[in-house]
């Protein structure tokens, strides 16, 4: 479980001026262990910045985090780092190695021999669905849903209990996205890992949050719900709002299809999506 207590980041404020840049200001909430929340929000809300508190690449200002009850501030924060994954947008993969070298790197890092770090690469290859003989190529060679797959692999590979994802589907084209989406939710109840998943598009947190905390300016949230509780009853007119970027229409509603699944529907009842369900 990770936990948010007051946590508020700060900036200094431009040259000369008096005050400082607020980041996020006091926000509290509290991640369950095997799920998918997803942190959702316009540009500038603070969630990656949120984001990047867990593994202590940006420190708060004040507040705490903690991960399983520890206060990761007494952490090691390289060995916090090494024993989270953590994927972007842009995969960023290492350009001067192998797909399975990249894959191997966090492993490697932590002590694993090259036998057990070559037996995680298949393992991780096999899971996001890519062929074996893949491993040598490099990054260069691959399209971008490849590069974002071998990712996710690298990011899993010694199989952390948490995993950071800052908008890591953002880069590729709808079809592909799409298809990396289903691969998640595939992939989270099999290594039950604890996702932690940064996005602005509505569509992507809807499809793939167990819970999807919705931040206005600053980090303040303004409703930390299930999807279906979040499209059913919005707390205000700013999530109503939100609800409607992304191409969809504002007056969303909900259906109970033949087969049990609940789907989401514009006013036009033009589908825009199932929830799923935990």
């Amino acid at each position: 479980m990770i936990s948010f207590e007051s946590v508020t980041k700060t900036y200094p404020g431009p040259r000369r001026a008096a005050h400082e840049v607020v980041a996020v200001q006091d926000t509290s909430f509290t991640v369950e262990t095997g799920t998918i929340t997803v942190l959702a929000g316009s540009s500038g809300c603070g969630k990656t910045t949120l984001l990047r508190m867990v593994n202590r690449m940006v420190t708060p200002t004040s507040g705490t985090i903690r991960i399983d009850g520890d206060d990761i501030a007494e952490l090691d924060p390289v060995k916090l780092r090494r024993s989270i994954g953590y994927v972007m947008q842009h995969a960023g993969l290492l350009p001067h190695k192998t797909v399975a070298e990249n894959i191997a790197v966090v492993p490697r890092l932590n002590g694993a021999t090259k036998a057990t770090a070559r037996d995680a690469v298949g393992r991780m290859l096999e899971l996001v669905e890519l062929p074996a003989d893949m491993g040598g190529r490099y990054p260069a060679e691959l399209s971008g849903g490849q590069a974002q797959r071998v990712g996710v692999a690298r990011a899993l590979a010694d199989e952390p209990n948490i995993l950071l994802m800052d908008e890591p589907f953002g880069a590729v084209d709808p079809l592909v996205r799409a298809g990396l989406q289903q691969q998640l939710l595939d992939i989270q109840p099999e290594l039950d890992t604890t996702m932690l998943f940064v996005t602005h598009d509505m569509n992507e947190a809807l499809r793939l949050g167990h819970e999807i905390i919705l931040l206005a300016e600053h980090g303040r949230i303004v409703q930390q719900d299930s999807p279906g509780q979040l499209v059913a009853e919005p707390a205000n007119a700013f999530v109503e709002d939100f609800l409607g970027l992304n191409g969809m229409d504002q007056n969303l509603r909900t259906r109970i299809t033949e087969d049990g699944r609940t789907l989401v529907v514009d006013s036009l009842g033009r589908p825009a999506g199932f929830l799923e369900q935990t």
